[in-house]
């Protein structure tokens, strides 16, 4: 499993990735700490070679990657070793820094500070499961990589008879997370259920996914509304627990985030993270986290102008 250090950890753990090969069976490049790296045109298609004279900016540098490590399947603390983070999203990050040159190191923030955390810039980038939208395009820009196809988790047998984002939710308490764009279109069915008499729901704000999950299993909560695979993982989890109601579609995509004052890093990363797909490496990395491939889509750019 591929595993990836903590910023306090003392070297960056560089698991194999598929377009490393090593001669003579030597599997593994260990980042910072290696006797003998790859180089980057020997382990990246050679595009990326061509893309780190285009873009030689960040070629032989360190830069921080800003993560609510909560999301399984995605980015979370290794359960084997908690000096390191696993997941997709950790995965095809080093892909895009391996194809431009740079390594990444993490800082864990909970989500509601990712990307205030990027404008002062104390992270280069985001790469942590982020919808792009809009709104959060006024604070930074994004290059998609993903669609978005929500899951609702309510508890085992559903009580409240929960059916998607809409009337069913009248009454029911939704736990989610700060900052999350389920938020306001939960709040958003207030003004419908007040009009049909009925009560309306109400949003319960936590700082992360294990949280909202929690909070259902308590009896605090009547759903959670999330990324599927979130959702999926939950049930996988507490099988005689939890269920998933139904799939729903969010008009949104999955965004990595740059800071808007640097238009030619974002050009640069969506290059590269053209040369991951062409390679096979993102829809390889989906299946090996066990996420929908349906989830894959071309990048693009989204501004807020």
């Amino acid at each position: 499993m591929d595993r990836r250090v903590l910023p306090q950890a003392r070297g960056i753990a560089r698991a194999s990735l598929p377009w490393r090969r090593v001669a003579l069976g030597a599997a593994i490049a260990f980042g910072l700490v290696a006797a003998a790296p790859l180089s980057a045109q020997a382990a990246a298609p050679a595009a990326c070679a061509a893309l780190q004279e285009k873009y030689p900016d960040w070629k032989g540098k360190t830069l921080v990657n800003a993560i609510n490590p909560h999301t399984p399947g995605y980015e979370t603390i290794d359960p084997k070793d908690p000096s390191k983070y696993i997941g997709f999203d950790v995965d095809l990050g080093e892909a895009i820094g391996e194809c431009l040159g740079f390594k990444l190191t993490y800082k864990p923030v909970v989500f509601a500070a990712l990307l205030t955390t990027l404008s002062a810039g104390q992270a280069d980038i985001v790469i942590s499961d982020i919808y792009a939208t809009k709104e959060r395009a006024k604070a930074a820009d994004f290059i998609t990589y993903s669609k978005v196809f929500d899951g609702v988790l309510v508890a085992k047998g559903n009580p409240k008879g929960i059916n998607g984002i809409n009337m069913s939710m009248c009454g029911a308490a939704a736990a989610e997370n700060t900052g999350y764009v389920e938020v306001p279109l939960v709040q958003a069915l207030a003004p419908e259920c007040k009009k049909a008499g009925k009560a309306e729901p109400t949003v319960q704000l936590y700082d992360n996914n294990a949280n909202c999950i929690q909070a259902i299993l308590a009896g605090r909560a009547d759903t959670y509304v999330n990324d599927v695979n979130t959702v999926d993982s939950a049930v996988k989890a507490y099988p005689d627990k939890l269920e998933k109601a139904i799939a729903v579609t969010i008009p949104y995509s999955v965004g990595i985030a740059v800071p808007k004052d640097k238009p030619k890093f974002r050009d640069a990363v969506l290059a590269a993270l053209i040369e991951v797909q062409k390679a096979g490496t993102h829809m390889e990395l989906l299946k090996k986290h066990g996420l929908d491939v349906n989830n894959f889509k071309e990048p693009d750019i989204l501004t807020a102008d």
